[in-house]
């Protein structure tokens, strides 16, 4: 482990978490993996309720076939490598990115984080979640072809060879054995649950024991580590809803019902605490929004089935995180890709990856009887028929009737998002997503990106202002680096510093405040005015204060940025394009198209103006629309030295070229699960 790392880490922690840390490292010294075979099972337990009775068959067959079959011959679907000819079964503890073999020690001795021994380790960790075990199981249920069922078996037991108990890179991440477990229960009654084919005979039978071994084995190491204090984010809650679904589905040891009841009370406090009450996700990330959202549904629908529904608060909050996901996401379906993404999917139901997050809007709908949600969500989707059944699909028809467009929630108060604009939900539309929020969550603010004050835009369900996305993770330091930075983002950025510092690729030291001064909406204009402190830390401290302002009658958006300081100071302002958009600059005039949306910007004459694509060194105009995808796109970037006080005005106006009839035209969004810029 890097001791600079180390020693910044430990300044993010309290005396407490500090103290429970040395604490656990103790435990995990006096932890004996090689003892921790599973239990006798309760004698005449039963297994748990699938999480949806009776589980759906209206599906195109054929599709999930090839997929499955596909998983058979060794191609299996890992970020940017589609596919990634692994064989079958693949050799699990080998990276499939770089090639490297990661050590079969410890696993509390491991250094996940050290490229040279594990190699990229999200590439190592992503097959082993079992997403493929998942797809084989649905098409053993909706074909019956065994093939498919012995491929989860073969599967499954090359998994437990290679990756025994408290061993390897596996056994290194709480959250990584949780999602597993989640693929496992789905699998599980896929196959046909206890009954299953797979486990006839005396072959099937010493099968079902090495899978509930391990069962147990991952439930005992979840417990025994789960993400406390400044690491207690989205790992905390994707562990305990994996702890919860498998001691749900295989109450069979006598530790099952603890890990049960209080999996389930940290969930209900949980899905409080990390979701504001306006619906925001604390982290500040929106792809972890939708993350966190779908555990919450995937916990919810398995409890529910079973006998420990959740409350009325737990609920009213997921239904807040869709209300919010609906109110920034445009006509066309974009998103703002704001914070960290992972392309992480908690429930890997569809081989071919929909729209995450008009899925995540079709179940909203049916969940919540919110018509309004069925509007942004376009479809009933294979995931949404697959967690809710078939019979769903005639609530979310029935549904459509009821359809109407209520106004946008235009402001998140908790969350700091703020939405502005016109014509929303039409061919019309310019809406302007604002961020005065905090940098993220908890001391370590991990996903946040040091994005004060930024904003997008989009026309007519066209991007024309973006949020670059994230790309690298635990690699590719410069690029984290560059991604998450202030100057990958529509704000201003001071003395080639960004807003907050960073201490590594998940740990802020300096976190920038922002604060909303006013947001004033009348039937003419917008008013929006934040500030943020971010460079209070600098010798001569500076202020950044930005006002958006909307006139509905011209479409105009004015950006007044006020830099308030006393001395010198050296200003970056970029404006980040998406890819689809042609950009011309003419002095102090640019002009963007993208499709029928035109961008026309009026710059401040005090800074000197260029056009960047692609540039390597520094960084700068790119974008990712997916984990470990980057592609070169527009970036204008304008540069000046001030003395003391300075107010620069941008003026932005839009125009759609050729106004449209009906949506059904509009664009198909980009989002980071499409996964489609390798």
């Amino acid at each position: 482990m890097n001791l600079a790392w180390a020693i910044r880490r430990l300044s993010a922690m309290s005396g407490r978490e500090v103290a429970y840390r040395i604490g656990q490292r103790a435990r995990n010294g006096l932890d004996r993996f090689d003892a921790a075979a599973s239990p006798s099972i309760i004698e005449g337990q039963a297994t748990g309720e699938p999480w949806v009775k009776p589980l759906p068959r209206g599906f195109d067959a054929k599709k999930y076939a090839a997929a499955a079959e596909r998983i058979l011959s060794g191609d299996f679907q890992i970020f940017a490598l589609r596919p990634a000819h692994l064989g079958f079964p693949p050799q699990w503890n080998r990276d499939p990115k770089t090639g490297t073999i990661a050590p079969l020690t410890r696993s509390t001795q491991i250094d996940y984080r050290d490229e040279a021994l594990v190699g990229d380790i999200k590439y190592l960790w992503e097959p082993s979640r079992h997403a493929a075990l998942v797809t084989l199981a649905q098409a053993w249920h909706l074909t019956g072809d065994r093939k498919f069922a012995s491929g989860c078996q073969l599967l499954l037991d090359s998994w437990f060879e290679q990756c025994p108990y408290g061993v390897g890179p596996h056994w290194t991440s709480s959250l990584e054995l949780a999602l597993r477990l989640v693929n496992w229960s789905f699998a599980w009654h896929l196959l046909g649950g206890a009954q299953s084919a797979v486990f006839h005979g005396a072959a099937g039978e010493a099968f079902r024991a090495r899978w509930l071994k391990s069962i147990y084995q991952h439930c005992r190491f979840i417990s025994r580590h789960l993400s406390r204090h400044s690491s207690a984010n989205n790992h905390l809650l994707g562990e305990l809803t994996g702890l919860f679904v498998a001691s749900v589905t295989w109450p069979l040891w006598k530790s099952s019902e603890r890990w049960r009841d209080s999996a389930h009370r940290e969930l209900e406090r949980e899905a409080l605490e990390q979701n504001r009450a306006d619906g925001v996700n604390a982290e500040q990330a929106i792809w972890y929004h939708h993350e966190v959202a779908d555990m919450l549904i995937v916990a919810g629908l398995v409890g529910r089935a079973n006998g420990r529904d959740f409350g009325r608060n737990y609920w009213q909050r997921l239904e807040a995180m869709l209300a919010f996901l609906a109110s920034i996401m445009d006509v066309s379906g974009n998103v703002p890709n704001f914070g960290d993404a992972d392309d992480a999917v908690i429930a890997p139901l569809d081989p071919h990856e929909g729209h995450a997050y008009r899925s995540l809007l079709a179940r909203g709908a049916v969940l919540f009887g919110r018509p309004e949600f069925q509007l942004k969500a376009d479809a009933f989707d294979d995931k949404s028929r697959w967690l809710l059944g078939d019979a769903a699909e005639g609530s979310y028809v029935r549904n459509a009737g009821d359809a109407a467009r209520p106004p946008v929630q235009q402001r998140f108060d908790h969350g700091g998002y703020y939405v502005l604009g016109d014509h929303f939900d039409s061919p019309r539309e310019v809406r302007i997503v604002a961020d005065a929020g905090p940098l993220g969550y908890l001391s370590i603010a991990a996903h946040g990106h040091a994005d004060a004050l930024s904003f997008t835009l989009s026309a007519g369900g066209h991007e024309l202002l973006i949020d670059p996305g994230t790309f690298a993770y635990h690699t590719h330091k410069h690029w984290r680096d560059y991604f998450r930075g202030t100057i990958a983002h529509n704000t201003v950025r001071v003395d080639l510093q960004d807003q907050s510092i960073n201490a590594g690729n998940f740990l802020w030291l300096s976190h920038a405040r922002a604060r909303l001064v006013s947001f004033e909406v009348t039937p003419d204009e917008q008013c929006w005015i934040a500030e943020h402190d971010g460079y209070g830390r600098l010798q001569d401290r500076v202020v950044h204060r930005r006002e958006l302002r909307f006139v509905r009658a011209t479409g105009t958006l004015t950006v007044r940025d006020e830099l308030l300081c006393r001395s010198e100071h050296q200003l970056e302002l970029p404006w980040h394009f998406a890819e689809g958009c042609e950009v011309g600059l003419d002095a102090r005039t640019l002009i963007a198209r993208n499709g029928p949306a035109v961008l026309h910007m009026t710059l401040p004459a005090a800074a000197r103006w260029q056009l960047v694509r692609g540039q390597e060194d520094p960084p700068l105009g790119w974008i990712s629309r997916a984990f470990d995808s980057k592609q070169p796109t527009t970036t204008l970037l304008g540069a000046l030295a001030i003395r003391g006080p300075t107010t620069l005005v941008t003026e932005l106006r839009v125009d759609l070229a050729t106004a449209r009839d009906a949506l059904s035209a509009r664009p198909r969004a980009s989002v980071h699960s499409a996964r489609t810029w390798a």
